[in-house]
């Protein structure tokens, strides 16, 4: 966009002609005082503000989380965001209202972030609230003068993403018992024999660090652990099950508390019951040390207990949509709709919902919702790098 003056400037422009004007009328010099003033912060201000080229921006992207989560993201400008990419930027710094385009399922900043780019980085907070790759960016940028009498309006074409993963709920021990060896239970409580020491790969968790190795080394090293007990391994299908394609309002997770919500289509409702089901199932049973195989319309994962299973089961959550698979021999199948999810093992069938309502019964005695606060904050170190 072209310069143009601000509110101020041009107040500060018709104080200018209006003190011209009566300084030609009355022939005198007194109001060059004003005149020439104004004239030199017009003409300074235009200079600057036009002479402003987009710079090279950069985020630092916040760690993938789980729907209802909040997460601070800072952006650099110039030469440090040059610095963190291929190239270098000298470009000078300037004033600018920095306001930033997030993705749909994101809540970003709501009105314009003040600050002197180039010269010191932006934050602001970003809410996840629906599952999926949501993407941060582009970058608008209002550039003013120092004195506020110019203003230019630009786009920088930088964006990152973000992997947002469905809300976990608790499943009970009893459902969890019925579908692997009861002696395979609790394994990961007891933690397992140690194997070996190896490099640090996304989605180890914290407390596998070995400090003592990595303070030798240039590199972050963990610890590797070797199973105690034999593990079955479940299988979990899941499909979708939506007859129609109208709008649904109101449907969605927002409505149980979790950040979803609005007019979506039904198929898509289902998608996201389908996705929070098949994860908090298979979360559960890696929290017990037993391996899944996961079939979703998404796509399929092995996953053995550890941060890297985890991951790689929330991923598939995060970016599956809605469909139909076709697993006989599945230990369990998950059939999700508009109206929830339910589990088939068998000719049985239970609702998530129940699950859910059994697993709180479950944990009251035991210290209910703080327990699972505990439980949430441990499952979060073990999918977010350190």
């Amino acid at each position: 966009m072209t310069t143009a003056l601000t509110r101020r400037g041009r107040v500060a422009g018709l104080v200018g002609l209006v003190a011209a004007a009566s300084a030609l009328a009355a022939g005198g010099r007194a109001l060059d005082a004003i005149v020439i003033p104004v004239a030199i912060a017009l003409a300074a201000g235009y200079v600057q503000v036009s002479r402003v080229d987009a710079p090279a921006a950069r985020h630092v992207t916040p760690p993938d989380g789980f729907v209802g989560e909040t997460r601070d993201v800072r952006l650099e400008f110039g030469s440090e965001a040059a610095r963190g990419g291929d190239g270098d930027d000298a470009s000078p710094s300037f004033l600018a209202d920095v306001g930033v385009q997030v993705d749909e399922g994101l809540d970003g900043p709501t009105t314009p972030i003040r600050a002197s780019v180039g010269t010191e980085p932006v934050s602001y907070r970003v809410t996840y609230r629906r599952r999926g790759e949501r993407t941060l960016g582009p970058i608008e940028l209002t550039v003013t003068d120092v004195f506020g009498l110019f203003e230019r309006e630009m786009v920088v074409d930088e964006t990152a993403a973000v992997t947002v993963y469905p809300p976990r709920d608790p499943v009970p021990t009893r459902f969890r018992r019925a579908l692997h060896a009861v002696d395979a239970v609790d394994v990961s409580r007891e933690r397992e024999e140690f194997d070996r020491l190896r490099e640090y790969t996304r989605g180890d968790a914290v407390r596998d660090v070995h400090w003592a190795t990595t303070a030798k080394r240039d590199e972050i090293v963990v610890k590797e652990f070797a199973a105690e007990t034999a593990r079955n391994r479940v299988t979990i299908a899941g499909e979708t099950d939506v007859s129609g394609g109208d709008e649904v309002a109101g449907f969605g997770t927002a409505d149980r508390g979790d950040g979803e919500g609005g007019d979506r289509s039904p198929s898509a409702v289902a998608a996201d019951e389908l996705a929070r089901a098949t994860g908090s199932l298979a979360l559960a049973l890696l929290d017990d040390g037993v391996p899944v195989d996961v079939r979703l319309p998404g796509g399929r994962v092995s996953a053995s207990p550890g941060g890297r299973g985890r991951r790689e089961v929330l991923e598939l959550a995060a970016r599956t949509g809605p469909g139909e698979v076709t697993d006989d021999d599945a230990d369990v199948t998950v059939v999700a709709d508009t109206s929830g999810a339910r589990f088939r093992t068998g000719d049985r069938a239970v609702s998530l919902a129940d699950l859910r309502r059994e697993a709180s019964e479950e944990r009251a005695p035991s210290g209910g919702s703080g327990r699972s606060r505990a439980g949430e904050a441990a499952d979060r170190r073990e999918v977010t790098p350190p």
